[in-house]
């Protein structure tokens, strides 16, 4: 059995309401729902939330709600492997036994059809335990500095300040879409940065954190230009 799972509680702290909140005309966890359905990858699709409000239009865009997630599990500080394990057990309680599962961000409208088509592939092919987007950082974090409290700046490693850009190693960070694993590595609580992990990598243009109203701003103006392209 192939499972998505769409983590989505209710208490976000710093865009209210963040995972229903309206995004290009559509509740923004709408757009997850959609990619999941329409990649054809899944035997199921399942919000795992806290929140009457969101159970409800999860499940008019087509996914289930078939349990209400633990308080002790929808804080500012629970990761997200113990709510993807949750619902694992909760499906092998009840009769489902999942192979394959993707977690996917409910904020995540940059997400394709084609790389969770991608991401099953190689989960299914290559030894791993699990397979997710990365993009690479847009400057060499090589030559990264911090605020002091005076305030001053200080290179984080100072020793990088004559080298060129393009003899640093590029480095890359999560893109914030979806991670395909194993039952048995989420159930484990296997590390998702490791190397038992195989990367998708994205372009920068597909790639925005929303975790701020500016992001929020910054990630429509990303989209709508996008959807031009697209059209146009």
């Amino acid at each position: 059995m192939k499972l998505a799972v769409i983590p989505a509680r209710g208490g976000s702290k710093r865009i209210p309401r963040k995972n229903i909140k309206v995004f290009n005309s559509k509740p923004i966890i709408a757009w997850s729902i959609e990619a999941a359905r329409q990649s054809g990858c899944f035997d199921r699709i399942i919000v795992s939330t806290d929140d009457e409000e969101i159970a409800e239009l999860a499940r008019k865009w087509g996914a289930d709600v078939p349990f209400v997630r633990p308080r002790s599990l929808s804080d500012d500080y629970t990761g997200t492997i113990p709510v993807i394990a949750h619902a694992i057990q909760w499906q092998q309680e009840n009769g489902e036994r999942p192979d394959e599962v993707c977690c996917i961000y409910a904020t995540a409208p940059f997400i394709r059809v084609a790389d969770l088509q991608h991401g099953l592939q190689l989960l299914e092919q290559i030894d791993c335990e699990y397979v997710f987007t990365v993009t690479s950082y847009a400057s060499p974090i090589q030559r990264a500095f911090r605020i002091t409290e005076k305030p001053r700046v200080e290179m984080i490693n100072p020793e990088h300040f004559n080298t060129r850009s393009q003899d640093l190693e590029e480095a890359y960070h999560d893109a914030g879409q979806f991670y395909w694993g194993r039952a048995e590595s989420w159930l484990a609580g296997k590390l998702i940065f490791s190397s038992n992990s195989v990367p998708i990598i994205l372009p920068g243009y597909l790639v925005q954190d929303i975790d701020t109203s500016d992001d929020w701003v910054r990630a429509e103006l990303m989209f709508n230009a996008l959807q031009k392209q697209t059209v146009s």
